[in-house]
């Protein structure tokens, strides 16, 4: 019998493959996103010092007194606009995007979307 695996495992095994193929750095660091059932999240990564640069997420207070739902498009796209700000604040204008094994579509392709017209390039 063909036993099927789950859609979370699917994802992390699709994630492993895509960070074979690129890491962060100090002049390029990554974009990763991840997003649960009920919220989203975001940090930019320098890999080769294993540190958080920036971080965001729908769980914050200051970013969910904006939404009226943490999980939906509109949250999204705040989020990517959010991310984007801080990085810029923090003098970092390339990134990789990271899309964590997801689809981008939806949700992570609006959080792209965002972060693009707020200034990010990659």
């Amino acid at each position: 019998m063909v036993s099927k695996k789950s859609r979370s495992e699917v994802r992390v095994n699709k994630h492993k493959k895509l960070r074979n193929r690129f890491s962060g750095t100090a002049e390029r660091p990554r974009l990763a996103v991840f997003r649960s059932n009920n919220h989203m999240y975001a940090q930019i990564i320098d890999d080769t010092v294993g540190k958080t640069l920036v971080s965001a997420s729908t769980v914050q207070k200051d970013v969910k007194a904006e939404l009226e739902k943490t999980n939906n498009v509109d949250a999204a796209a705040y989020l990517g606009t959010v991310i984007a700000k801080k990085a810029i604040e923090q003098g970092i204008n390339t990134v990789v995007f990271d899309r964590g094994g997801f689809i981008f579509h939806g949700k992570v392709k609006a959080l792209a979307d965002a972060a693009r017209e707020a200034g990010l390039e990659f």
